[in-house]
């Protein structure tokens, strides 16, 4: 009979992760190719275990005023409520509403790419979203003030030493509450999250990639269901 192992299974998930974004690194030349293999790995991992309600792509995000934000590497977004996926030659575009999460992704973290996610995800924030009440067998229930979007960095390694030191933390504090970044993994090394005290907190570990993952569902456990979606809002504006 087979014995079975949790922390194993952890472990080789997290080992996975890193082989993959350290082959990525090593094996192609072009810093553009790394990056879009390295996107492609949070990606897929992401598809694959995060909660099926939940979808992980490449996407630029629209409000119904039809504002765009800038192309985002890894938005998780919902699946159950949200209707309005547009895809056009390669490009997907998801709605505001539908967005628990932005991330971007690239082979190694410092501060220009702090900043860079910052404003990235301050455009994303930024959009207007809609909401309605929501009708069940007991009548209408409120509509639901819309939620934070989290934001944060999915990178292999870091360029600070040592990579989990006070240089990133204080690139993490530069950014106002529309640029902050909630969490992020650096495969290599650790992980950091941001907490409710409000305090960013670098967590040095054996199993970044298994941490986050964790990490992240249980925060997208707290945020529960995004908002109704008003689609009428969409044909209002064109």
């Amino acid at each position: 009979m087979t014995e079975w192992s949790l922390p194993v299974l952890l472990e080789r998930f997290h080992k996975d992760i890193e082989h993959k974004l350290d082959t990525a690194r090593q094996s192609l030349g072009h810093p553009g190719t790394k990056g879009d293999a390295s996107e492609k790995v949070w990606l897929e991992m992401l598809q694959e275990y995060l909660p099926r309600r939940y979808t992980a792509t490449r996407a630029h995000v629209v409000d119904s005023n039809g504002t765009f934000s800038q192309q985002i590497d890894v938005v998780v977004f919902d699946r159950q409520y949200s209707p309005f996926i547009f895809k056009f030659q390669g490009q997907e575009i998801v709605p505001a509403e539908s967005v628990y999460a932005v991330f971007e992704a690239k082979q190694t973290v410092n501060a220009a790419l702090v900043d860079y996610a910052m404003k990235k995800a301050a455009t994303v924030r930024g959009l207007h979203r809609t909401s309605l009440p929501i009708p069940t067998a007991n009548g209408l229930v409120p509509a639901k003030k819309p939620g934070h979007i989290l934001a944060g960095i999915l990178a292999f390694d870091s360029d600070w030493k040592p990579p989990l030191g006070d240089a990133l933390v204080n690139a993490l504090k530069k950014g106002d509450e529309a640029e902050r970044l909630d969490m992020g993994c650096i495969a290599a090394h650790g992980t950091f999250t941001w907490d409710a005290a409000g305090f960013h907190t670098v967590i040095p570990q054996g199993k970044p990639a298994t941490a986050f993952l964790l990490e992240l569902i249980a925060r997208l456990q707290d945020l529960a269901t995004v908002p109704m979606i008003d689609v009428r809002s969409v044909m209002a504006f064109g």
